[in-house]
């Protein structure tokens, strides 16, 4: 990618490198989701912690309805934040899941692809009555993935140790 000429500029491209592309911090979110098969994605390696899969579709909720306010639409309320995973459709169901992230990183890329700079000012309520800009939910959004790709990573390391 070639150097940002605006701030807008700048959050369409981390936007497309934290997903599938070379993000300053490491890896992107394709990149640790490689090599990860739906028994490891069902595992609950930590009790009452969320498995890979859980996170997967969390971060898919979470990037549709950042997609949505970014449109303009109302957040909802209270806005979906874990749905429930179905373990039991093994390798065709996790590659849905996968797939289903994919489909929702596009709908957000093509919602930034349609602002224009003075959007990233324009406020957002969230369903709790307060709010965010634009820019801050996209920011949001890039460090809220970050952080669970982190969580991905981790287990994923540690299922590979636990084999050697």
């Amino acid at each position: 990618m070639t150097r940002p000429k605006s701030d807008l500029e700048s959050l369409r491209q981390d936007l497309h490198k934290v997903y599938d592309g070379d993000p300053w911090h490491g890896s992107s979110i394709i990149q640790v989701l490689k090599g990860i098969d739906a028994d490891l994605a069902a595992r609950r390696s930590i009790p009452h912690a969320h498995t890979i899969w859980e996170m997967v579709l969390h971060m898919t909720a979470w990037t549709r309805e950042v997609a949505s306010r970014v449109r303009g639409a109302a957040a909802k309320s209270p806005p979906e934040d874990w749905p429930a995973a179905r373990f039991g459709g093994g390798e065709p169901a996790w590659k849905a899941a996968k797939d289903d992230l994919a489909a929702a990183q596009k709908e957000i890329e093509a919602a930034v692809a349609a602002l224009k700079a003075d959007d990233l000012v324009r406020w957002i309520e969230n369903h709790e009555g307060a709010g965010y800009t634009v820019g801050t939910v996209i920011r949001g959004l890039l460090q809220h993935h970050t952080y669970h790709e982190g969580q991905i990573a981790i287990l994923k390391r540690a299922a590979e140790t636990s084999k050697t």
